[in-house]
């Protein structure tokens, strides 16, 4: 089948049961936000702004806790900021866990390696040491690593740490291959470290998903080509979804970079343009979404939006009226139900918005519950057969199609080349301040590089001067990438 059978019976048990009590409005998927500090500072992402006083802010462990068992949502989307920095993650997910809750960390990648690190050591056995080995000769651990791992003293021993689970996913943010992921990110190397990521958490049995937003200068090209690349790294699902507009985008947009977000963000138009092919790549790759929302996307139907279904928790409270938009923040989940007057957001039925701000959104977290909470005929018999049906096969590994993948940094394409450029040749001869912090080292187009891998977050593209230069033209950049030539030697 199309997704494992015991969360996915978990979900159809929950929703069964809701319905018999006769609950209208209940929680599917909880967006759960312990911190909204981040090591990267996205394009297209408002949460730093929205939340700029509050940035050093974290949810208690038991709040946390308690805000999942309040709104009893079979699946908790760990997010945030990068939820990898919340010094408490590995008791979250342990916590939740306990509760039987399916998990979804939304991760950068850029800590994942440490955190299995931190697991290989914990667990170490004999029997480990072979995929351990395995990691080292695909330079996914280094050898002072798998050392420190074999001898791990007893405090690592003793540390909670995050196990591979049919509960569990680790959910990988890609926003395309690597010199649109860098550049949207905004930092060079961090495509690399999320495929070795993925490529260590599939060697020690995790299941990883990857999450992708579209922007307007998506190349739709590119995005299948990603799909293609991550399907032959094994990964387990997908979660798409088009960039939206929301304010607080919309204002890092201006301030922060000085663009138009008419330039970035999607219409309604134009994201039925992008997805026109997303029922198809449904049937190549393992895309984690209902037909019906599939469809919608696609522009083949109209979903009214479900926002309640999926609601935020964060350090402010139960965040209204849905994870995009905020007008305020409640202590309770019921109170929000409650007290929200539902039929001002959203668009109705025929796709009409009922608040000017709603009016381009087609996110999977307003309208996905709306596609599978439908008691319909049709969508009941299409839902059971989409998520019944056989699994799309793995799309085969091949040196062409991971040449493609790495047509950024790597070969020396990355959108800080000509600033490094620059400065290599200003201090000829002399070590740059770029290489000070590792972007000189030489990077093969393979699984990952040798050097430390948690130094990810400080060092690499994020600086000022000709960095900001460079980042400061990103329409032109983005389109730049469609004409760049990858080597194939």
């Amino acid at each position: 089948m199309r997704f494992p059978l015991a969360p996915t019976a978990k979900i159809a048990r929950h929703i069964v049961t809701n319905k018999l009590k006769g609950n209208r409005k209940f929680a599917m998927v909880l967006q759960l936000e312990p911190l909204h500090t981040c090591n990267l500072t996205c394009t297209g992402c408002g949460r730093i702004r929205e939340y700029s006083t509050s940035l050093k802010d974290l949810v208690p462990l038991e709040q946390c806790l308690a805000a999942a068992a309040e709104c009893e949502a079979p699946m908790i989307s760990i997010c945030g900021g990068e939820p990898l920095i919340y010094p408490k993650i590995e008791e979250l997910v342990a916590g939740l866990h306990a509760q039987g809750r399916m998990i979804y960390i939304c991760t950068n990648g850029v800590f994942m390696r440490k955190k299995m690190r931190e697991y290989m050591a914990a667990h170490f056995s004999p029997e480990m040491d072979g995929k351990l080995r395995q990691l080292v000769s695909s330079k996914l651990v280094t050898e002072k690593e798998a050392e420190a791992i074999r001898n791990a003293d007893e405090a690592a021993r003793k540390k909670v740490t995050i196990r591979p689970s049919q509960w569990h996913y680790w959910n990988v943010h890609v926003d395309g291959l690597e010199f649109t992921h860098d550049l949207i990110v905004e930092r060079e190397g961090v495509f690399k470290e999320c495929v070795a990521a993925i490529q260590m958490a599939k060697v020690l049995g995790y299941q990883v998903a990857t999450n992708t937003t579209v922007y307007k200068e998506t190349d739709v090209a590119e995005l299948e080509q990603m799909f293609k690349f991550l399907s032959s790294l094994g990964v387990d699902g997908h979660t798409i979804s088009p960039g939206y507009d929301y304010d607080a985008a919309k204002k890092d947009m201006v301030k922060r970079l000085g663009k138009d977000p008419t330039d970035f963000f999607l219409t309604r138009d134009l994201t039925r343009q992008k997805f026109k092919d997303i029922e198809r790549w449904g049937e190549m790759f393992t895309i984690f979404g209902t037909p019906g929302y599939l469809e919608f996307l696609a522009g083949k139907r109209e979903l009214a939006c479900s926002a309640w279904a999926v609601p935020t928790y964060n350090v402010r409270g139960w965040k209204a009226p849905c994870y995009v938009m905020t007008e305020t923040h409640y202590p309770t989940y019921q109170e929000m139900l409650a007290k929200v007057n539902w039929d001002k957001f959203g668009v109705d039925e025929k796709g009409c918005g009922r608040d000017a701000r709603c009016e381009n959104c087609m996110m999977h977290s307003g309208f996905e519950p709306t596609a599978a909470l439908s008691s319909g005929l049709r969508d009941t018999w299409v839902n059971f057969r989409y998520n019944f049906g056989s699994r799309p096969a793995p799309y085969p590994t091949s040196d062409t199609l991971t040449q493609a993948a790495y047509n950024g940094a790597t070969i020396g394409k990355g959108h800080l080349a000509e600033a490094k450029a620059a400065v290599n040749r200003e201090f000829s001869g002399a070590k740059s301040a770029f290489a000070r912090n590792g972007n000189d080292i030489p990077h093969d187009a393979g699984a990952g590089h040798d050097h430390d891998h948690d130094h990810g977050a400080s060092g690499g593209g994020c600086s000022t001067g000709p960095a900001n230069d460079q980042l400061a033209d990103l329409k032109a950049k983005i389109a730049a990438a469609k004409k760049i030539e990858v080597k194939t030697d």
